[in-house]
């Protein structure tokens, strides 16, 4: 990339304070992207809290990530640890949690590590989706007469008892 060009539109000044990589949590988000897209990389949050995140943290959502300001971004940061206090309860993706009864919204790696969590002791108690787990089954009511397979082929291989036809025919043939 040559000085002249400068990639997407930006100035050089705004190249050089650009930061490429924001972290929020355990988390790495793209500077480069929109405040709204780049929060939309993280477990938990999608187009619609992310769009709640910015407005709530008086961030325009168009901007981009890494040309906001220190302020700014801690801003965003303290929006999405405390995001359940800026979304209606509905919204949560964890609502009356089975051991505090409380409810709130993760987000990042701590999602992937409650949703593991759930599901084994789904399995522990022997509960019909804990067992469904553990059979590698459909767990939310979906058919599987028809699809799911995973051992064998599926139907009739035509070909393959055109073949054992024949050699049953060419077996009988060579006996006489």
């Amino acid at each position: 990339m040559s000085a002249e060009e400068p990639e997407d539109g930006l100035t050089e000044e705004e190249e050089e304070n650009l930061r490429y990589f924001v972290r929020i949590g355990q988390t790495d988000l793209d500077g480069t992207k929109t405040v709204e897209r780049s929060l939309t990389d993280m477990n938990g949050i999608g187009q619609r809290t992310a769009r709640i995140v910015a407005d709530a943290s008086g961030v325009d959502r168009t901007e981009t990530f890494g040309l906001l300001d220190e302020e700014e971004i801690d801003a965003v940061v303290d929006v999405v640890e405390n995001i359940e206090d800026h979304v209606p309860e509905w919204m949560c993706n964890r609502q009356h949690d089975f051991y505090t009864g409380d409810t709130n919204h993760i987000v990042g790696g701590d999602l992937d590590q409650q949703r593991r969590q759930d599901i084994n002791r789904m399995q522990m108690i022997d509960s019909y989706k804990g067992v469904r787990h553990k059979r590698g089954q459909k767990v939310r009511g979906q058919r599987t007469k028809s699809t799911g397979r995973t051992e064998g082929t599926i139907g009739v291989n035509v070909e393959r008892i055109k073949e054992e036809q024949a050699e049953e025919a060419a077996g009988e043939g060579d006996e006489e």
